[in-house]
């Protein structure tokens, strides 16, 4: 930990990753990511210091209890289809980091949360993309936590309170989602006015002053305005690691970080602390 005499918290994290390996392949427009490649670039420069360890939420992992990656050496799992051959190529060796999957566990037992130690899982697409962009050395440790299947906002907002002390032992928590999400959407100009309006609606939610009415509105999440065209209800994995972020950032400030139109539809990042 050094010999800080001061405590440093992190600030945590909710970032889209893109559509499977799109950063690195060529897509047309040219240009269509390249704003949000530049914005997951420049996470590490948002820190107030070089994190320990990474913690990530990924939408493309769900188990029915929350589960830690806890291998030394995790493979990489290319959970995307129809790519180009290069793309299945791709590598991030970063390590595992057993002795914070074990902190996790025990942080979530003490809260109540069932768990499980997933010592063969790898790192799928939400994880190792965004990284290989925002550290591409790939030389800090992460692990990464799968979300519960049943989807249910308050058990990921629980999950967040439990790891919230993660943030002042030098670790960093990123929730890797898309703020829109339905695939029916993505190129129809009909989705672009319903991605604003919801995005209008998750950027004051995460803003709100007020950290107690910011959780019991993101519980509630699916009376929000066009939050159904946003995310289909029974598939709505990509908001879902927000929560866990929100549930993590305890009474800190919500900000919106990146925001553009993507595909026809708004896509935005937020930061707490």
């Amino acid at each position: 930990m050094g010999n800080e005499s001061i405590s440093v918290t992190q600030p945590v994290f909710f970032i889209p990753h893109g559509a499977g390996p799109c950063f690195f392949m060529d897509w047309q427009p040219a240009d269509t990511w390249n704003n949000m490649a530049t914005f997951l670039k420049s996470i590490p420069n948002r820190l107030p210091e070089r994190p320990k360890a990474i913690l990530m939420v990924s939408a493309h992992w769900q188990t029915s209890e929350f589960s830690i990656t806890a291998g030394t050496k995790p493979e990489l799992i290319y959970d995307y289809y129809g790519f180009p051959d290069h793309t299945y190529q791709l590598t991030y060796p970063a390590c595992g980091a057993p002795v914070l999957a074990e902190r996790i566990s025990q942080l979530f037992t003490d809260a109540g949360i069932t768990n499980e130690k997933n010592t063969t899982r790898g790192f799928d697409h939400g994880t190792f993309i965004p990284l290989k962009l925002m550290y591409p050395e790939a030389d800090i440790p992460v692990v990464q936590l799968s979300l519960r299947n049943n989807l249910d906002p308050k058990a990921h907002l629980a999950a967040g309170r439990a790891l919230a002390s993660l943030r002042k032992e030098g670790v960093l928590i990123i929730g890797s989602g898309m703020s829109f999400h339905n695939m029916r959407g993505y190129g129809d100009t009909s989705f672009t006015e319903p991605s604003e309006r919801f995005d209008e609606w998750l950027t004051n939610t995460v803003e709100s002053v007020d950290s107690d009415e910011r959780l019991v509105a993101l519980a509630n999440w699916s009376e929000a305005p066009h939050a159904l065209d946003s995310h289909v209800l029974g598939a709505e994995e990509h908001l879902l690691p927000l929560m866990v972020i929100a549930g993590a950032a305890g009474s800190d400030t919500g900000r919106k970080i990146y925001s553009e139109q993507v595909l026809k539809t708004q896509i935005s990042a937020f930061q707490f602390g």
